[in-house]
């Protein structure tokens, strides 16, 4: 039986904003227009920035205009210079060398001391940054400083492989901004080739290029031809309204997702595609819900379509998705076709206890299959059709589910707070690296963690911890064993490759991994 629970009034907004761990990266856009000197780039964003605290949930996505990291990553992954010229790490140390002649936008010298400080608050529980604690490393670290050969060294007090790629790109707040962190709502103290010289509540908001700048993404000056002197943002909540506006020239730069696609295909817009994975699917595998037990798991998972699923996901042809995390993500593989159970389902039911009469409903115990199958529309336009979807193929097995589409607050409270759910399909966290999913698949349940489903799978863990131990890349394999074992306890279920795209009218520039701008890359053109 197929049962719908009507939509809950979205009371409030709730913005989540996921820190992506990337520098440079995406080839840049081509065209054969003269470049214009001195002149405004104007961005469409989707949301307002409430606070400009590169530390804060809301300011992290804006921080890369005026603030810098340690290092930056190049298009194929390496790491390249940032306020550090040189840099090393094992699993448990790291020590980064600054550059010589760093200024911040108060005109003071930063020194390795200001690096360590702004580390040492950023990492502080007390401080509570969420926008901060998506960046650091989940192990706790002590940062300390030598100004005279200006080096930062970190001590991690666990192994944790990736202490450049998490630490390394944290947006470094010079010790004004410190001093008084109130003041970062409203202004920007850093480092960066920007500085926020204009707020207005809702938007727009202004940047203007410092001249003294040289110390960008593998040596990026603010002197190179085109670079524009001011970038103005916008908010544009609606993807349609931004296709519009891109046509027209009334903004120079923004994301779109969706149907607007077509729209502004050859239409000679700059265009940078993003990979993302769309509609990350968990189980709930708390004690007393059906989806504890492992075999009903996986027969579900076995009985889903799904290539039908992808296509409905991205309104279109869909591939299925491969990993959980994105295409561009490091220690990203093919795992998902090898992994994921593929059995028939109603053998595989009936071998775990179920049984079912004529077109009645599965029952075990005499307690029938019963699944509260929730999304948001929040989440994504699709994401509802998607579950809609996996309802109907659930229900002609024999289970009874109850679809509930919900705001993105209630869907929230289900996942952490009432756990009131069995199956939620919802948006991946899109993390750059493979520990960014660890309390998500492990750990604690809320309010001391973050595994919200319950997770338990010792395979898993047990790589997990071979992993740590491993420095940067060099335990990609381990990471994806750990991967794979979740796929094969159908822990977790990443249904669609997806695909959105950074579109840019008379301008040109990079991105990083998820689609972010790299500031020193953006050029005007006539």
């Amino acid at each position: 039986m197929l049962r719908r629970t009507p939509p809950v009034a979205l009371a409030a907004a709730l913005t989540a904003s996921a820190v992506v761990l990337s520098g440079c990266g995406g080839a840049t856009s081509s065209t054969t227009t003269p470049l214009v000197d001195h002149g405004t780039v104007r961005i469409a964003e989707s949301s307002e920035t409430p606070s400009f605290d590169p530390y804060s949930a809301f300011g992290a996505s804006q921080a890369r205009y005026a603030y810098d990291s340690l290092v930056n990553l190049a298009p194929d992954g390496a790491l390249v210079t940032g306020l550090a010229s040189s840099w090393q790490a094992t699993a448990t140390t790291a020590a980064f060398t600054l550059r010589p002649g760093i200024t911040c936008s108060d005109g003071t010298p930063l020194t390795a001391s200001a690096v360590a400080r702004a580390l040492t608050y950023a990492s502080d529980p007390a401080n509570q940054l969420a926008g901060a604690q998506t960046v650091l490393p989940n192990v706790p670290f002590t940062a300390s400083a030598d100004n005279g050969t200006g080096t930062v060294s970190v001590t991690a007090a666990a192994p944790f492989p990736f202490l450049t790629r998490t630490i390394g790109l944290l947006p470094i707040v010079c010790p004004a901004g410190l001093d008084r962190p109130h003041s970062l709502d409203r202004a920007t103290q850093g480092t960066g080739p920007y500085v926020l010289t204009r707020y207005t509540p809702g938007g727009p908001y202004e940047f203007t290029v410092r001249d003294d700048y040289s110390w960008g993404p593998a040596g990026a000056t603010t002197t190179e031809p085109g670079l524009p002197a001011r970038i103005v943002i916008s908010v544009v909540p609606q993807t349609s309204t931004a296709a519009n506006l891109l046509l027209t020239g009334g903004i120079d730069i923004a994301r779109v997702s969706g149907p607007d696609h077509a729209r502004l295909t050859g239409r000679g817009l700059a265009t940078e595609d993003v990979a993302t994975v769309v509609g990350l699917t968990f189980f709930n595998q708390r004690p007393g819900r059906a989806l504890a037990d492992r075999a009903l798991r996986r027969a579900l998972v076995s009985a889903l379509d799904r290539r039908g699923l992808a296509n409905v996901a991205v309104g279109g042809t869909g591939s299925p998705a491969t990993d959980f995390g994105a295409e561009g993500a490091v220690c990203h593989a093919d795992l998902a076709d090898a992994n994921l159970p593929a059995q028939n389902s109603a053998e595989a039911l009936r071998a775990a206890g179920w049984t079912r009469s004529a077109d009645g409903p599965l029952t075990k115990n005499g307690q029938s299959l019963r699944l509260r199958l929730i999304t948001s529309p929040d989440l994504g336009p699709t994401l509802a059709s998607v579950a809609e979807l996996m309802a109907r193929e659930w229900t002609a097995l024999g289970a009874e589910v109850e679809l509930v589409t919900e705001s993105l607050p209630a869907l929230v409270n289900a996942m952490y707070r009432s756990a009131d759910f069995d199956v939620v399909v919802g948006s991946t966290p899109g993390f750059a690296l493979p520990v960014g999913f660890i309390p998500f698949f492990s750990g604690s349940a809320p309010t001391k963690g973050l595994n919200f489903a319950g997770v338990t799978n010792s395979e898993y863990d047990a790589l997990v911890a071979q992993a740590l131990r491993e420095t940067d890349t060099t335990g990609c394999d381990t990471w994806n064993r750990a991967a794979a074992a979740l796929f094969r306890s159908a822990d977790a279920l990443p249904i669609a490759e997806g695909r959105s795209s950074v579109y840019g009218y008379r301008t040109t520039f990079a991105t990083t991994f998820g689609g972010q701008l790299v500031p020193t890359s953006i050029r005007l053109h006539q």
